[in-house]
């Protein structure tokens, strides 16, 4: 029996692949599938074999490759770090010059360059692409941000585009109804080149990055309803559901209104209070904190959600503390619905600050590994598929379209505007919490940053000058041109002896 020309190959038949594998078949593509473990590819393939693409179950590596078109496209979705190494390690062998690897998983982007180069060497093209959207996403539309290769992007395009998320090209908002066999056709693909080589992998990590301050942020607002208004999770649910109405219509704040409706099935109770107050991470958020402190970009209000998870993590600790540590007793007496609203314009300008610092991240990284952003591109593909999709992003596409050179999202002139409008009670939610006691990292971290960024002095003034006196690292002059550097002779505490001219340490 001829064995079929498929148009593309994937390797990894776990949840994510077996989902993104289905969604290029149901838009008539071609596709080969393998799994290390032939009878998992063997039961997928006998599962799904009326998929409107001709879907085959290779039982080698050399299998899959020979039953690609050329240029052979082979995507791979396994664990990132050592497993996607050996794929590719093992397929390298097998492929032709010109043939094109596609890394879909959640990889280091330092990863995705090194294995560009290698790969580049040895005459292959590499495609690091994030995927955005979880299960469902990757079955029936992911948000998918590729970089790389140009000339193998254009390769991969037409399936790409097929398979993303689709949102309307006048509203931005996502298109829905994709069923099984039945996708999507019509709107703007969430899908767009990014840049060269670990690019896509790059803007995946932010995005997952304002992912963690999105979803702590909801917990904070959740939080100050319960602990200040006492509410139920049926109230604060359909609380969210109407702010989901407006302008924090997103996936996240719907499927968090959806989770505190719901009963728990086994004993009738809310569902959020059975649930363990202790959240896992997957370590991209870690990644973008630990970018921004070494890029030297404040991103705190992404930082503080990663912290945030730490802190929750130790369950045991923390109620051992509870017992022994105690916090204000104030109670909030004022308006049920005033408080309602206040929470809601803290949320808001304080999503606004966290991807207002994702942004500023993202045009450092473009400066330090010489690539091309087009800002306003991205927050068009995080429309629809991904995790972060939200009505909010098409106000950063608009501002983007605006200004292309737009320095940080609050010098625009919405984003301005609607922080104005609402910072009284961001301020107001921020002292409240505090005054009673209850924990908003995100919220209150955002509002420092806001205030920090708009200040033409800050108290650095008096560290640097700490730093001179401990260390020599040198000061500059107010009533001096930048770029010259001075430190002071310290002689006793207090008393310097004279001022000299130093070149920067």
């Amino acid at each position: 029996m001829a064995i079929p020309q498929s148009d593309i190959g994937l390797v990894g038949l776990a949840v994510m692949g077996q989902n993104l594998a289905l969604n290029i078949a149901d838009h008539g593509f071609g596709i080969s599938v393998y799994n290390r473990t032939v009878e998992k590819t063997e039961e997928f393939v006998a599962a799904h074999g009326d998929t409107p693409g001709k879907l085959f179950g290779a039982k080698t590596p050399e299998e899959l490759v020979q039953s690609l078109k050329l240029p052979r496209k082979i995507v791979i979705l396994v664990q990132a770090g050592k497993p996607t190494d050996a794929v590719i390690d093992s397929l390298t062998p097998l492929l032709a010059a010109g043939d094109i690897i596609i890394d879909g998983g959640n990889a280091l982007w330092t990863d995705t360059i090194r294995r560009e180069k290698a790969l580049k060497e040895k005459g292959l093209r590499f495609v690091g692409s994030g995927v955005s959207g979880g299960e469902e996403g990757a079955r029936f539309g992911p948000s998918l941000m590729p970089a790389g290769d140009l000339g193998a992007w254009n390769e991969l395009k037409p399936i790409w585009e097929a398979i993303a998320a689709k949102v309307d090209a006048k509203t931005g908002k996502p298109i829905p109804g994709a069923k099984p066999g039945h996708p999507v056709t019509g709107g703007v693909p969430c899908t767009a080149y990014i840049s060269e080589n670990g690019a896509g992998h790059y803007v995946k990590m932010v995005h997952n990055g304002i992912e963690y301050g999105d979803m702590q942020m909801i917990c904070e607002a959740y939080a100050l309803m319960k602990g200040l208004l006492g509410l139920k999770p049926a109230e604060m649910g359909a609380i969210l559901s109407e702010w989901n109405q407006g302008a924090l219509d997103s996936f996240l704040v719907e499927i968090s209104a959806d989770i505190l409706k719901q009963k728990d099935p086994v004993t009738k109770k809310p569902f959020v209070d059975i649930v363990l107050d202790t959240a896992g991470q997957k370590g991209t958020g870690k990644w973008t904190s630990v970018n921004a402190l070494d890029m030297g970009v404040p991103a705190p209000t992404v930082s503080e959600a990663v912290f945030a998870r730490c802190l929750s993590a130790v369950k045991e600790e923390r109620v051992a503390a509870s017992k022994i540590l105690k916090g204000p007793k104030k109670k909030y007496r004022g308006s049920k619905k005033a408080l309602v609203q206040a929470v809601r314009d803290a949320l808001y300008c304080s999503k606004i600050c966290s991807y207002a610092q994702g942004f500023q991240l993202m045009r450092a990284a473009q400066a330090e590994y010489n690539w091309k952003f087009n800002f306003g591109e991205i927050a068009q593909i995080w429309r629809g598929g991904c995790i972060i999709r939200a009505a909010f992003l098409q106000k950063i596409t608009e501002a983007y379209a605006r200004n292309p050179g737009l320095a940080n999202l609050l010098l625009d002139p919405y984003f301005n505007k609607t922080v104005k409008q609402a910072q009284e009670n961001w301020r107001k939610v921020v002292a409240l919490a505090a005054e009673c006691g209850v924990p908003v990292p995100t919220f209150s971290s955002a509002l420092t940053y806001y205030d920090g960024y708009r200040s033409a002095r800050v108290p650095a003034n008096l560290l640097q000058a700490q730093r001179d006196y401990f260390g020599s690292h040198t000061y500059e002059r107010t009533d001096k041109p930048r770029g010259k550097f001075y430190h002071l002779e310290w002689t006793t505490p207090g008393r310097p002896q004279k001022e000299i001219v130093k070149a920067k340490k």
